[in-house]
């Protein structure tokens, strides 16, 4: 079952002091993080495991007065190992005579720069500070001062004592191999490649002085071959995990709860074998592990209630569920701080009966991460005399015998690997040697026989990601070490790709879009269903079959909701002004996957200034931003933009983007009615695109220049407002023919001295012919025809 964290594991914490404890490399802590990752395991972070506490020290306290005027405070009399008393006014509840703590010095510097000095207290001196393990960093806990317990001598450096020089790397594990989310993984591989010896601390076996068992039945024994129980009474509740414990717990990742539940968690996070503990009072009529059925519910330690699916792996007893096996314990059966008699599990589940069930719930546990990716089905029994040794020296208690139910799968039943040199020295592109090859693999606990260059492989039973020969060869460059394998020039000609001038290169697009301020992104290709209806509106979405959680269950249509949830978390973050955007995949239900374009501009429309005032980005200046883009392969008469309708889009702010006569995208400003959901003061602009669509070319055909000079009319017209700029344009073009070299318009107005509903357009139109100069005659008469043609399309009339 799953620890008492359930948070998921995505990566593991490596104590290095702990770590030595099984493998001594000799390497420094960055020639360590540079080999591991050269093998396999990328280093995401190296740490020291404490601040520096320079002047705090291990001392004792000698005695503990009441405060003469103030009732919460305590005047207490140090042993610092200086030789004299030193006075400090604390107002810890469990400080005492006799308690070993850390003392900070006058002096001393703590976390969050608190610098220790002498100071009155209602009129006593106090000359340093006893802390609390969140006044060092070394926790959460702050009700009380560190209790150090006895065997630490007074006036030792608290770094040297609690060893918190000790230094943390932070490795990424990849999804196939979880052996090695454990200290005793890593220190397998850091041992194979470094070629020290594996110290395997010796487990002896914990003699039962009571008879009492607890029923187990393997109902679904396919699922769950292996359950390892054992009772152990008289445990003590009022019993403290020592520091020790708890430092490696703290280092780890996770935070000290009781004896009972920190034990489990440091034999999962040393051995990799998830435990879990019952209260055995609370069990009624033995376990059993058995498919749940239809109806079934249970609170989980969370105090989450779910609903059982039948293909799910459940604990049960007579009351019915009690646990998601492999994955959470219930709430019902849990540890309370009460409890004085236990029942420990460590059971082997078969991966494929717990993978994906985490994640159908919405959770992730240390447990599930571990069993299915697979769990050493040899570690039952070990993990479980491991953990009553440790239980019994911490909180006593009296164990009863490891009962196993099942069968103790004492090897895998693995079909061997067959390989060869010649296929190894293929794949990896490096000469080997058969006896090199042989002791590579040895090294990673596989027993290897071969017969020349020819090879029979069985991997070792922590080993579920090794079943085919590629696997061997992996494994091989793994141990060899990827930087040392030199790069060889390829054998087969180099054929150059395709270039062709009917499209707009992606780099060049997206480049432009860089170049006019915006920033890329690169978001998940799912969201959350409600998400991506919000932005896309009603559809039939691409569901994910093992959602990493509900906000990732659904293909994604559009990268809007990928670009809102970057805009919020600048937002969130005090930008002022935000540009982003994303090329990528959409995927609809029924037609092909789409290379799509999006962006999102908010805020500010420039930079902060002096030479302009501040306002913000409106439709017309991403709509610039937009055909720009555009005009890379299309003619400004090949684009428009068409007033259109949009679930996400604010209405009369929304146009359809036209490339060649076809839909190519959308425009528009946020709808109102989102705002809210996304906690913006301001509405963003959006557009999305279909890539493949709109960055099309023609081929480039040559245009003479002509060598007669142009001629401009100036035209104000008087337009009903309904008239769209691309009606008129188009109308213009048609009555000027091949004369009319280009349209600017200059103004548009509204406003006194027109009719309501009417808007004046001005524009200028520029003639030129190639073959002769326009004469004045000539552009009157273009002027006319332009004027006959728009009072006839559009209703116009000259502008007085």
């Amino acid at each position: 079952m799953s620890c008492a964290s359930s948070t998921g594991v995505e990566s593991v914490r490596i104590s290095i002091d702990w770590l030595k404890e099984w493998v001594d490399c000799g390497w420094g802590a960055r020639a360590l993080a540079e080999r591991l990752t050269m093998a396999g395991f990328e280093v995401e972070s190296i740490e020291k495991a404490a601040p520096q506490l320079d002047g705090v020290v291990v001392a004792r306290i000698s005695s503990c007065e009441p405060h003469p005027d103030a009732a919460k405070l305590r005047v207490c009399q140090v042993d610092d190992g200086s030789g004299s008393p030193v006075q400090v006014v604390c107002g810890a509840a469990n400080a005492r005579p006799g308690l070993v703590t850390a003392f900070a010095r006058v002096g001393a510097v703590l976390p969050g720069d608190v610098r220790i000095s002498a100071a009155r207290l209602r009129g006593v001196e106090s000359l340093g500070m006893l802390c609390s393990a969140r006044e060092l960093g070394l926790g959460e806990a702050h009700a009380g001062i560190l209790e150090l317990g006895d065997g630490y001598p007074t006036g030792t450096s608290l770094t040297q004592a609690l060893s918190l020089d000790d230094t943390i790397l932070e490795l990424s594990i990849t999804p196939n191999r979880g052996d090695a989310l454990s200290v005793l993984g890593i220190a397998r591989e850091v041992a194979a490649i470094s070629g020290k010896p594996l110290a395997t601390p010796p487990i002896p076996r914990v003699a039962a002085t009571l008879p009492d068992v607890f029923d187990v039945q393997l109902e679904a024994g396919e699922a769950c071959p292996t359950f390892v129980g054992r009772v152990i009474r008289g445990v003590r509740p009022e019993a403290q995990s020592p520091l020790w414990l708890q430092e490696r717990l703290r280092r780890a990742g996770l935070r000290s709860i009781s004896p009972v539940v920190d034990v489990t968690n440091l034999v999962m996070l040393e051995m990799g074998q998830p435990m879990h503990a019952y209260d055995l009072r609370r069990l009624n009529g033995g376990i059993r592990v058995r498919w749940a059925r239809t109806g079934e519910k249970l609170r989980l330690l969370d105090g989450r209630e779910v609903s059982l699916d039948p293909d799910v792996l459940m604990i049960a007893d007579a009351t019915g569920p009690i646990g998601l096996a492999g994955i959470m314990g219930g709430e019902a059966s849990g540890i309370d701080p009460d409890t004085t008699d236990v029942f420990l599990e460590v059971a082997f589940f078969q991966p494929a009966a717990i993978a994906g069930r985490a994640r159908r719930y919405g959770m992730q546990t240390d447990a599930s991460q571990r069993f299915e990716r697979g769990v050493d089905p040899t570690l039952q029994e070990r993990a479980m005399e491991r953990a009553t040794a440790l239980l019994l020296e911490i909180a006593g208690g009296e164990p009863g015998p490891t009962v196993v139910s099942g069968k103790a799968l004492s090897v895998l039943e693995r079909s061997p690997i067959e390989v060869s040199i010649e296929f190894l020295e293929k794949r990896l592109g490096l000469p080997l040697e058969a006896n090199g090859v042989a002791d590579a693999l040895k090294a990673l606990g596989m027993e290897v026989s071969h017969s020349g260059n020819d090879f029979r492989v069985l991997p070792p039973s922590h080993r579920f990601d090794l079943a085919i020969a590629e696997d061997l060869s992996e494994e091989v460059a793994r141990i060899h070490g990827y930087d040392r394998i030199e790069p060889v020039d390829a054998m087969a000609g180099q054929v150059a790709a395709p270039s062709t001038e009917t499209r707009v290169s992606e780099r060049r697009y997206l480049t432009l879009l860089a170049d006019r301020g915006y920033q890329e992104v690169i978001s998940y290709a799912f969201t959350g269903r409600e998400e991506q209806l919000r932005l896309a509106g009603p559809a039939e979405l691409v569901e994910l079959a093992n959602p990493l959680s509900a906000e990732l269950a659904v293909m994604r249509l559009s990268l809007w909701p990928g670009l809102m949830a970057a805009l919020t978390s600048n937002v969130r973050r005090q930008r002022e002004r935000v540009r982003l955007f994303e090329y990528g995949r959409g995927f609809p239900a029924n037609a092909p996957e789409k290379n799509l374009l999006a962006a999102v501009a908010w805020g500010a429309a420039l930079p902060e200034q002096w030479s302009s005032e501040r306002r913000d980005v409106d439709f017309y200046d991403l709509k610039g931003d937009l055909e720009a883009l555009l005009q890379l392969g299309h003619s400004p008469r090949e684009i428009r933009f068409e007033p259109a309708s949009h679930p996400a889009l604010h209405p009369g702010r929304t146009a359809r983007v036209i490339v060649r006569e076809k839909s190519a995208g959308w425009i528009g400003e946020l709808h109102p009615a989102l705002l809210q959901a996304y906690d913006l003061r301001s509405a963003p602009l959006l557009f999305e695109v279909d890539a493949d669509l709109s960055f099309m070319s023609e081929l480039p055909v040559y245009n003479g220049i002509s060598r007669y000079p142009s001629v401009r009319r100036d035209l104000a017209l008087v337009v009903p407002e309904s008239i769209l700029l691309d009606q008129i344009l188009e109308s213009v073009s048609v009555s000027t023919g091949s004369a009319l070299r280009e349209v600017r318009v200059f103004d548009v107005y509204r406003g006194p001295g027109l009719e309501p509903g009417l808007k004046s357009v001005a524009m200028g139109l520029i003639f030129q012919k190639f073959e002769g100069t326009l004469t004045d005659q000539d552009a009157d008469g273009l002027v006319s025809s332009v004027v006959s043609r728009l009072s006839t399309d559009c209703g116009a009339r000259i502008r007085n």
